[in-house]
């Protein structure tokens, strides 16, 4: 019986051993090539990515602007025609008046 416990008491730490050497094999994963490929991997992804997010984000002002000024601009165009039909009217009465006196 003591036999049989001694070898299962050899048997736990032969195991704990082999998990403790494991576990200090794991730590070596994070490498220092691995961490540059990562950080420059990131630094490329930020490259792409923020040129294309700052001319979207121009793109969205300026068609805002054009809007603004294309309201102005339909605005603009109603005011002048019904300037020129005030004018016409001007003109009309002008014509008649002077065809009277």
């Amino acid at each position: 019986m003591k036999s049989s416990k001694t070898e299962t008491k050899k048997a736990k730490y032969t195991l704990l051993d082999e998990v403790d050497t494991h576990r200090k094999m794991d730590v070596d994963n994070l490498s220092i090539k691995l961490l540059f490929g990562v950080l420059l991997a990131l630094f490329t992804a930020l490259l792409i990515i923020l040129p294309d997010i700052y001319l979207k984000n121009e793109i969205y002002y300026e068609s805002r602007n054009i809007a603004k000024l294309y309201n102005e601009y339909s605005v603009l165009k109603e005011e002048n025609r019904a300037l020129k039909q005030k004018l016409e009217r001007i003109k009309f009465k002008n014509q008649v008046l002077d065809t009277i006196f």
